[in-house]
C-alpha cells in the first residue's frame, strides 16, 4: 500500500495548477510567460496577485494533503517518515509532473506543504528562514534557497530519523538544482528583485 500511496501523492503533486488556470482564465500557455515556470511566482507576474494566491494556497494544499491525509487514509497511522516520504512524492510530481511531459514547477510551495504535513516544527523554522532571507534581500529566489538549505539543518537541530534528513536532503537538492538558472542571473546581476520594476 505504500507503494500505492507514494503514486497517488506524486499524481497530486503533477497536478499543473498554474499551467491549467492561466489556462482557462487567459488562453495562454504560462511557459511561454515571464520566467516560463508554472509556479506561483510566474503565475503572479503573469496573470496577477489573485491568480497566484490561489496557485500558491493550492501548491501547498498538494504537499499538505500529500503527507497529512493520504497516508491516514491508505495506511492507517502512518509515521512521521511515512508522512514525509508522501509528501516528498507530492513535490517530485510538482517538479516532474507526467502531464507536461515532467517540466514541471521548482516545488517551493509543495514543500512546504508536505513539511508542513508532516513536521509542523520543522515547517515553522523553514518559513522563518524564508521570510527573514526575503525581508533581508527583496528576492524570492534567494528565500528559496536558504529555506531549502535550511530543511536538513533544520532537521538535524530537532534530532529528526536519518530517513527524515534524507528525505529532506533530496527535497533540498531538488529545488536548488531547479532554481540554477535563478542563481546564474544572481551571479550575473539580472534576477528580478521583488518591488521593483524591472
Amino acid at each position: 500500500m505504500l507503494a500505492a500511496a507514494l503514486i497517488l501523492c506524486y499524481l497530486i503533486g503533477a497536478i499543473p495548477s498554474g499551467y491549467l488556470l492561466v489556462r482557462w482564465t487567459k488562453r495562454l500557455d504560462v511557459r511561454t510567460m515571464g520566467s516560463g515556470n508554472i509556479g506561483a511566482t510566474n503565475v503572479l507576474r503573469t496573470a496577477g496577485p489573485a491568480a497566484g494566491a490561489g496557485i500558491l494556497v493550492f501548491d501547498i494544499l498538494k504537499g499538505w494533503v500529500s503527507a497529512r491525509i493520504i497516508p491516514g487514509w491508505l495506511l492507517g497511522a502512518a509515521s512521521p517518515a511515512t508522512a514525509l516520504a508522501c509528501g516528498t512524492a507530492a513535490v517530485l510530481g510538482h517538479v516532474f509532473p507526467c502531464f507536461l511531459r515532467f517540466r514541471g514547477g521548482k516545488g517551493v510551495a509543495t514543500m512546504l506543504g508536505a513539511l508542513a504535513g508532516s513536521d509542523p516544527g520543522v515547517a515553522l523554522t523553514v518559513i522563518a528562514v524564508w521570510l527573514v532571507t526575503f525581508a533581508a534581500c527583496r528576492y524570492v529566489s534567494v528565500g528559496s534557497l536558504a529555506a531549502s538549505a535550511a530543511i536538513p539543518l533544520s532537521q538535524a537541530v530537532y534530532h529528526r530519523p536519518a530517513v527524515d534528513l534524507a528525505l529532506g536532503a533530496l527535497v533540498a537538492v531538488i529545488i536548488i538544482l531547479r532554481h540554477r538558472q535563478n542563481i546564474q542571473r544572481l551571479l550575473a546581476g539580472t534576477e528580478h528583485r521583488a518591488w521593483t520594476k524591472k
